[in-house]
């Protein structure tokens, strides 16, 4: 099933503007044998008043009315954040000035006067469609958002969940006086708070870029200093899983794979790629490479983990979409990746293979301080 519903074109309702109502009889009563609903206002406030109690599908106006134009009109409905999209139809003449202040308005399609009957009808269905595909578009989206609020509040609740009973335990003595055992359940707790503080810095992280308020510092960064300080970071869970997380130059020197970014940013985009990496790989090996290429640097995170199949691959780097494994992630981590090497004018991509692994590549672009 669906996560919408839409009404058949043939009863959706058409709100027809004109000063004059006899003008527009004809277009009325072809679009009422046509199966629309239609309502006509005679004047700015009639309009207004009736799009507000009941938004129309769709707005037909001519361009000249007394007080108020159609291009005046037309900015208003554009303008009012509270309506859904209503597209507008405007019927205005030939004037080329005309036709520009109707589209500075937010006009959605023009009709030359006279109108012709099936061009009329064209235009309509067209502006119908549209309105369709976006509403489609917006219900898809909310659905997603539903859904990813509903996997982040289990992810969230799991971790929580469980530092909350180990603490209970500790505290009512349930382990006497056993240290090590105390220590240990300690030691998940932090881990679990960490896993949370990670998924809410991540989502903080989504917002601010698109909200487009992220700001970041573009400076000289050694990507070959920046890989060897991620490997000493995140050496303590590889080696509770005995991975071997190394990071090597090829073909290459260290000054050749420096590039001009945020190094914070980037600190961030490989914590992920690797932390990524070591989350989804249980035996063997991590590798970063990197090598200077005649474009800027290439990164490479490889790993010898568990696969991803190529469906999944497709949608890896859209936001909310979460692989269909069991393992920990709330599908953030590698959108927020994308958004990093975007801001950097770069791109990653993926190749896997099931049962063997995957390697993340990310290019960066060679540019300078002058850029």
């Amino acid at each position: 099933m669906t996560p919408f519903s839409w009404k058949p074109y043939s009863t959706e309702s058409i709100l027809l503007v004109d000063d004059t109502a006899k003008n527009f009889d004809g277009v009325k009563s072809v679009l009422k044998h046509q199966g629309y609903k239609v309502t006509v206002a005679n004047s700015h406030c009639e309009v207004l008043i009736k799009i507000a109690e009941s938004p129309p599908d769709l707005v037909l106006l001519d361009t000249f009315m007394p007080n108020k134009t159609g291009h005046e009109i037309t900015r208003q409905i554009k303008q009012n954040s509270d309506l859904p999209f209503i597209p507008v139809l405007l019927i205005t003449n030939c004037d080329e000035s005309n036709l520009i202040q109707g589209l500075q308005a937010g006009a959605d399609e023009f009709l030359i006067a006279p109108v012709e009957i099936n061009e009329l009808l064209t235009r309509v269905r067209s502006l119908l469609r549209l309105k369709h595909s976006i509403y489609q578009r917006e219900a898809i989206a909310r659905q997603r958002r539903e859904d990813f609020v509903i996997n982040l509040t289990h992810d969230l609740r799991t971790p929580l969940t469980s530092a909350i009973q180990m603490l209970n335990l500790i505290q009512t003595g349930s382990f006497g006086q056993q240290l090590s055992q105390i220590q240990e359940y300690l030691q998940q707790i932090a881990e679990n708070n960490q896993t949370l503080l990670d998924m809410v810095e991540n989502m903080l992280e989504v917002y601010q870029y698109e909200a487009g308020s992220k700001y970041l510092e573009f400076f000289a960064v050694d990507l070959w200093e920046l890989s060897q300080k991620v490997v000493e970071e995140l050496q303590p869970l590889a080696l509770v899983k005995n991975l071997n997380l190394t990071t090597k130059l090829n073909n290459t020197y260290p000054s050749a794979v420096k590039v001009w970014g945020d190094r914070i940013e980037l600190h961030r985009l490989l914590v992920n790629l690797v932390g990524n990496a070591i989350r989804f790989t249980d035996v063997g090996s991590v590798e970063i490479r990197l090598c200077s290429t005649v474009q800027g640097v290439k990164i490479e995170v490889e790993d010898t983990g568990i696969g991803i199949s190529e469906t999944e691959q497709l949608l890896l780097f859209e936001r909310f979409r979460q692989g269909k494994h069991q393992r920990q992630g709330n599908g953030l981590g590698l959108y927020l990746s994308r958004q990093i090497v975007e801001a950097h004018q770069g791109n990653i991509s993926v190749s896997s293979t099931l049962g063997k692994g995957t390697i993340f590549t990310v290019h960066l672009p060679n540019t300078t301080k002058s850029d």
